[in-house]
């Protein structure tokens, strides 16, 4: 998945689906029926 285009390439970019959306490990959905309840992420003190 390396994001459709015209002729062959070899990656070079992050594998993306034809529509340029990043994909492989990448979540490309986003959860809005329970967005509203989350109000602080868990995971943003590992980010920092």
């Amino acid at each position: 998945p390396h994001g459709g285009g015209e002729g062959k390439t070899s990656g070079g970019r992050h594998p993306v689906t034809p529509w340029g959306k990043p994909t492989k490990g990448r979540r490309t959905r986003s959860n809005k029926a329970t967005d509203k309840y989350i109000l602080r992420s868990r995971h943003l003190k590992k980010k920092r």
